[in-house]
């Protein structure tokens, strides 16, 4: 089976492939302290609860892939891979690994992992053109041209990050549970809260995609709208140009990277 780890700044996904089919996922914490024997001893709690894996670490895994946004993270994770996977081939997205989406931006080292490997998926699963809208740390909007280039996209600050700024930076104000208010008119300052966040944010993603449709394509119609990320579900509801919900399409990127890499390996 495959193992695939998509590190955010906030959140660590998992993900356990057997075959095509994601089989097992688990989300925990992003922190930049934990050392490879910290992770390694996490890896092994997880997946011990598995019952298709071994009791020891690195029973039943037969390939590893990793894009990190934290490279610290990054940085102990290769080192897990090498003390604890020696035996296991290991994929890890950074400059150099193949990933047949050809990059159009000025830069193209400074693009996120996650967000070429978004476009991957994005890709394979629903062609071009696409834009894929991940509700992470920040909100990225990812833009993937009809030959499957990846051309460039757009970063906005993330649900949580609002809401903290809120409660921080307002004197009456509080940090508050992101979830759909009563109405769209708040009847107390938790609801109003509430609906500048969730409407807000729908109207966002409904505005920033509008305008990207109509650069990628003259026909806004044939260009697919992929939503991801933890958060996706509290404006998807809210949201008119949202096509596709993957909420494992990182973890579906990874996959398809790991087998386009690892017959040069």
């Amino acid at each position: 089976m495959l193992l695939t780890i998509d590190v955010g700044n906030t959140h660590t996904v998992l993900g356990l492939f057997d075959g095509d089919e994601i089989v097992e996922h688990w989300r925990i914490s992003t922190d930049a302290r934990r050392t490879a024997d910290e992770l390694a001893v996490l890896l092994q709690g997880l997946m011990g609860m598995h019952p298709l894996l071994g009791d020891e670490l690195g029973d039943g895994i037969d390939g590893i892939a990793i894009c990190a946004t934290v490279p610290s993270v990054l940085h102990e994770l290769r080192e897990v891979t090498r003390r604890y996977y020696g035996d296991v081939p290991a994929v890890l997205v950074e400059p150099g690994v193949k990933t047949g989406v050809p990059i159009l931006t000025d830069n193209p080292k400074e693009v996120g992992a996650d967000r070429i490997i978004n476009a991957v998926a994005a890709v394979e699963l629903y062609g071009g053109p696409a834009i894929v809208v991940d509700f992470g740390t920040a909100t990225t909007f990812d833009a993937v041209s009809a030959r499957g280039e990846y051309v460039g996209g757009v970063i906005a600050p993330g649900i949580e990050i609002s809401v903290e700024a809120l409660g921080v930076r307002g004197a009456q104000l509080r940090k508050i549970e992101v979830a759909r208010p009563r109405s769209v008119i708040g009847k107390n300052t938790v609801e109003a809260m509430q609906s500048g966040i969730i409407y807000g944010f729908a109207g966002q993603v409904d505005g920033v995609v509008n305008r990207m449709a109509r650069e990628l394509s003259q026909n806004t119609d044939d260009v697919t709208v992929i939503a991801t990320g933890g958060l996706a579900p509290m404006v998807l509801g809210e949201s008119s140009v949202i096509d596709e919900h993957e909420p494992w399409l990182t973890l579906i990127g990874l996959r398809l990277v790991y087998e386009r890499n690892v017959s040069r390996m």
